[in-house]
């Protein structure tokens, strides 16, 4: 955790450092999640307020631990303003389709075995171009 206050603007190092994402992929997030715009001062240093750090643990929470891909998340923060504008008293979570939501019965992900599977898949493609070649 940092030393500043809860209520305190952060630095995209600040925030980086203490969400743990490199700072190139909180620029990357930025590009890809509208919600997500931080305070931009002269020479483009970039100031996270509180909303915009709790978005960031957010998507990255969801990105890292939940399964969620880009444009899984992508969908879950539009459906949650949409879902917040129509009726402010329903929990967002309630509006979100099945496509959208992790499938929590499932064992997490293995990334070895994902990477394996897109080199063998790599492979193919590679052998095919080979052959048709």
């Amino acid at each position: 955790m940092s030393d500043k206050a809860a209520g305190a603007y952060r630095t995209i190092g600040e925030l980086s450092q203490e969400i743990g994402v490199r700072q190139h992929i909180l620029r990357y997030w930025e590009t890809r999640f509208p919600q997500l715009r931080p305070l931009q001062r002269a020479g483009g240093r970039r100031y996270y307020r509180p909303e915009d750090v709790e978005l960031v643990r957010r998507i990255h929470r969801l990105l890292s631990q939940d399964g969620y891909t880009i444009r899984g998340v992508l969908a879950l923060l539009n459906n949650d303003r949409r879902a917040r504008a129509s009726a402010p008293g329903d929990h967002p979570s309630a509006a979100l389709p099945v496509a959208v939501t992790p499938a929590l019965d499932r064992p997490p992900i293995d990334r070895a075995i994902l990477q394996s599977i897109r080199d063998l898949l790599a492979a193919a493609l590679e052998a095919d171009r080979a052959a048709a070649a």
